[in-house]
């Protein structure tokens, strides 16, 4: 009895809600799932993920066609351009919103009319893994829920987070510059919600025991549509206490627990991801003791791999990766180096000194890039993230500005992202090397518009095919190395990795297939100068054949050298 499914939510739920009668509250959770109380759980620390998963990140309604749903037209898109490159698809907030491009969510069991219905999400969700947003921080001011918060009626007179002007809030840690507390009138009188993104989207109460049974309802329903990958988004910030930082609290850890627990429980080969954008770190605890995150964003990815490549120094991001523990079995990194959002600031915190943060920025606004800013418990604003698209992130260097490398330097980045230990995710501005959308972000107003543009899926196809157009040059090759990654048994994002010590202008790492019969060492010019590797810094054992799957080269002379040009990139491997 003591192994059960229910005893072992009660348990969990004991440390939620200490004052509640959570046996009775397990009982609800697990109807609402629609799991018995013994249900039989998964097997421990399973690779839901292998070498062959890469995974798009896109908007619903990325990519268009006149007189079309934007989501036929993505799923169009994916069968005609994508269908072998890609096993899993992100589609970003599909629900009707009323601002942040969908993170403001009205009503979390629809689909947006002017994107398609649930038939389009399913279609695609038969032929990819899915992945969802569960926008489980905070709802939008416009939804019903708040609406009855207002009227103070069920369902939703409890289902927001208040708290007073007159509280000590010194210590909340905030992702933005705008009020915390917002005043509502509502039919009480005056009220004070919290707010850590903005004033339209408004902080749920988990406090509330309803609220969590009414998100475990939601699952449920993604579950049923097809759902297998769920994003818990901004969920650093989910648990939240006057007179603490509000992050990362102790009820935060326990509360993902829960929802795995439910989740893999309903579809074993589900997958929980976290979307904490926070210093390394803390970002690593999100993993618990492979029992909270199976996944967890790879944050400090994206701004050290940008660093690296304008400067053509690789020292930070060597320590970094000498120091990030390998995921046990059964949870993995999620590896990106662009997204809807910013390239995000803080997980460079004690990796990257502030002179060369801005450094940093600075080459990037060079670039046609923005900056939005976060309020810090002093009162300061501090630079928050870097708003540009990669494409124009990597078009020069830091010292001598734009160069002829932009495109060598942009399929750089994806090679070393491609070979990292972890699973591979590309958002679809990267790989069609969209530019920095200027246009958009004045007609929008914010910032992150930059790099959330939208194509006509005619004009789209056309650069495509046309071989003089950089788009074309940049998701050919792309998908020439995707190609290549998905048939290396050590590239699964649980084979073992290892940094090599090749200088600072060579960033290289060796990954090892779990059966240890294929090694790849993955070496790359990060410098705009060609630069030789020494084969004998290496450890290519001398009964193996060697060759570059990338460029097909056969290594003849085991104690000779490569020629690396600038930005080239190898794998050198002991098997095809």
């Amino acid at each position: 009895m003591s192994n059960t499914l229910h005893h072992k939510l009660a348990t969990m739920l004991d440390v939620v809600y200490p004052e509640a009668d959570t046996g009775v509250l397990a009982d609800q959770l697990l109807e609402t799932m629609g799991l018995a109380w013994d249900t039989s759980a998964p097997p421990a620390y399973q690779n839901n993920w292998d070498e062959s998963d890469v995974m798009l990140i896109t908007y619903a309604d990325t990519v268009q066609r006149k007189g079309e749903k934007p989501l036929q037209t993505l799923n169009q898109f994916l069968d005609d351009c994508l269908k072998d490159t890609v096993s899993a698809v992100h589609i970003l907030p599909f629900f009707p919103y009323s601002s942040d491009d969908g993170f403001s969510v009205m009503d979390y069991l629809a689909v947006n009319e002017s994107h398609g219905d649930w038939t389009d999400i399913e279609r695609i969700a038969d032929d990819y893994r899915l992945m969802a947003d569960l926008v489980i921080n905070h709802m939008s001011a416009r939804s019903r829920w708040f609406e009855n918060f207002r009227k103070r009626i069920d369902p939703g007179k409890d289902y927001f987070f208040e708290a007073r002007p007159t509280d000590d809030l010194s210590a909340v840690v905030r992702p933005r510059t705008s009020p915390l507390l917002n005043a509502v009138q509502t039919e009480d009188g005056e009220r004070y919600v919290w707010c850590t993104f903005s004033e339209d989207q408004v902080d749920l109460n988990f406090a509330n025991p309803q609220v969590l049974n009414e998100f475990v309802g939601i699952i449920r329903y993604y579950l049923e549509r097809g759902v297998t990958i769920f994003r818990l988004d901004a969920v650093a910030f989910l648990w939240k206490e006057v007179g603490t930082p509000s992050i990362h609290l102790q009820q935060t850890h326990e509360l993902i627990k829960i929802l795995r627990l439910l989740i893999e429980h309903h579809t074993p080969e589900s997958v929980v991801i976290t979307e904490t954008n926070v210093p390394n770190r803390e970002n690593l605890t999100y993993f618990g003791n492979a029992n909270e995150a199976h996944v967890i964003y790879n944050f400090s990815l994206p701004p050290l791999l940008i660093n690296t490549l304008v400067t053509g120094n690789c020292r930070h991001l060597k320590t970094w990766l000498m120091s990030m523990p390998p995921a046990q079995m059964g949870t993995t990194y999620l590896n990106f180096i662009a997204s809807h959002d910013g390239v995000g600031l803080r997980p460079t915190d004690g990796l990257l000194t502030e002179e060369e943060k801005l450094r940093l920025i600075n080459t990037m606004e060079s670039f046609g890039g923005k900056v939005s800013y976060r309020r810090t418990p002093d009162g300061k604003d501090q630079p928050y993230e870097m708003n540009v698209a990669l494409f124009d992130a990597l078009k020069g260097t830091a010292e001598r500005g734009s160069d002829h490398w932009q495109l060598h330097r942009f399929i750089c980045a994806h090679t070393v992202m491609l070979a990292l230990e972890g699973i591979p995710a590309f958002y679809i501005h990267s790989l069609l090397g969209t530019e920095n959308d200027h246009e958009r972000v004045k007609n929008t107003g914010r910032l992150r518009s930059i790099n959330r543009g939208q194509w006509n899926l005619d004009t789209l196809e056309a650069e495509l095919a046309d071989p003089l157009s950089h788009h074309h040059n940049v998701f050919t090759e792309l998908k020439r190395l995707i190609a290549i990654r998905r048939k290396q048994p050590a590239f699964h994002p649980n084979a073992t990795q290892f940094t090599l010590h090749l200088g600072l202008q060579l960033f290289g790492f060796w990954r090892q297939s779990m059966r240890r019969d294929q090694s790849i060492f993955c070496i790359h010019n990060i410098t705009d100068e060609v630069q030789q590797v020494s084969l004998g810094d290496i450890n290519l054992i001398g009964t193996d054949q060697w060759q570059d799957l990338i460029s097909g080269l056969k290594i003849d002379d085991l104690s000779g050298s490569l020629t690396l040009k600038p930005y080239q990139s190898v794998w050198l491997s002991n098997r095809e």
